[in-house]
């Protein structure tokens, strides 16, 4: 029967990394497309020991409801930890979620209003203008370049838009293109936060998994007016099954985006937030995510070997510090969606994600994000072997 939706409906598109699951029956493919964990890290033994305590009659509140923020348990250990990483906070400042994604949808909810200017990097997560465009905001974009968002371009679109209550960035180890935005730029960044009034929305689930190099500090420590929404998850650093992320925020922004996670959810899971306050209190989570920078660090220096050595020298890639992809630029006139669709997939047998669709304007075709970390050592050889053979011949 014929329906009549909602305004917002009109914005919400497939996501193109969504598309590309489509693919994954075919088992000749290689895929660098999505952003998974490799689940062959992820630390079985111990999560079995720990959901066994849990699923034991004395534990039965570990399925029972618990309050809306969060399990205090965890809240506190995920205060801590940061704190002891330089970003001081206490218990009441966190707000459990359901997955890091929800982060996105609720700050969004809270902040912009339909036609309001929300500024992004460009380009910027897939993930978060699939979580903003419901609510019908335009975007400001703002280059990018090897040390982050670029603050003078910052600077101009702030003055060519105000009254902007939101800025959106993934300083580190960015995605998708894997860059880190220097300490200078962050401080400069809050600076202009605090002229312009603007909230600054901090997405940082890749922090921990750095590479090379020493951590620059967080927006979040940097913040003088409580203006920056810090913005992370488990997923990437225990397992994205679980669908725990949270975020911290000043007193006054963290109890109304609570509201918003009441009437969104109720309260994430109550089990899997007892795991992993368990897990924090009876494992060393330190000791697994070292494993998992050495085993990711691995990963990115073959793709960037291999890469290389295989592709024509004018594919450009970046060097990330850390996280989970690369970035490949082509020369003018390229496009990857098109080399996807025609060569990569049928001919070669690889997947990747077409750059232009991590831009808010569209457009860009002439990049892709690859992924290493969810591919094994042969796999990535193999892949990026066939797509630069393929890539020689069309760039010739």
């Amino acid at each position: 029967m014929p329906q009549s939706y909602a305004r917002r409906m009109d914005r919400v598109r497939p996501s193109a990394i969504r598309e590309l699951l489509k693919h994954g029956a075919d088992p000749a493919l290689i895929s660098f497309g999505g952003g998974y964990p490799d689940q062959r890290l992820f630390p079985l033994d111990d999560l079995r020991s720990v959901f066994d305590a849990l699923l034991q009659p004395e534990q039965a509140a570990s399925l029972q409801y618990t309050t809306s923020d969060g399990l205090p348990a965890l809240r506190e250990a995920i205060a801590e930890r940061m704190t002891a990483q330089g970003t001081p906070m206490v218990a009441d400042d966190v707000l459990i979620l359901s997955g890091g994604q929800q982060g996105l949808d609720l700050v969004a909810k809270m902040l912009v209003d339909p036609g309001d200017t929300v500024i992004v990097e460009d380009p910027t997560f897939l993930g978060a203008l699939i979580a903003f465009a419901p609510l019908e905001p335009t975007y400001a974009t703002v280059r990018l370049d090897e040390h982050g968002m670029d603050t003078d371009h910052l600077a101009e679109v702030l003055a060519a838009n105000p009254g902007v209550r939101m800025l959106y960035t993934v300083p580190d180890f960015h995605n998708p293109t894997g860059v880190t935005m220097s300490l200078e730029r962050r401080r400069r960044l809050i600076e202009l936060a605090n002229e312009h009034g603007l909230v600054v929305l901090e997405d940082s689930p890749y922090r921990e998994l750095r590479f090379d190099g020493e951590p620059v500090p967080t927006l979040k420590s940097l913040d003088t007016e409580g203006r920056v929404i810090h913005l992370s998850s488990f997923s990437k650093i225990l397992a994205p099954g679980m669908r725990l992320g949270w975020l911290a925020a000043s007193p006054e922004l963290r109890e109304r985006l609570g509201l918003l996670k009441l009437a969104a959810d109720t309260q994430s899971g109550t089990l899997a937030m007892h795991a992993a306050a368990s897990f924090i209190a009876g494992f060393d989570l330190d000791a697994h995510v070292e494993r998992l920078r050495v085993a990711y660090g691995a990963k990115r220096d073959l793709m960037l070997a291999t890469i290389d050595e295989a592709f024509p020298a004018s594919v450009g890639r970046t060097t990330p510090e850390g996280g989970l992809f690369t970035w490949l630029t082509f020369p003018e006139g390229f496009d990857s969606a098109r080399f996807m669709a025609e060569v990569a997939l049928p001919e070669a047998k690889v997947a990747y994600v077409p750059g232009t669709t991590f831009f808010a304007d569209g457009g860009h075709p002439n990049h892709a994000r690859v992924n290493f970390s969810n591919v094994s050592d042969d796999d990535i050889v193999a892949g990026i072997t066939r797509l630069g053979h393929h890539l020689r011949r069309e760039l010739a």
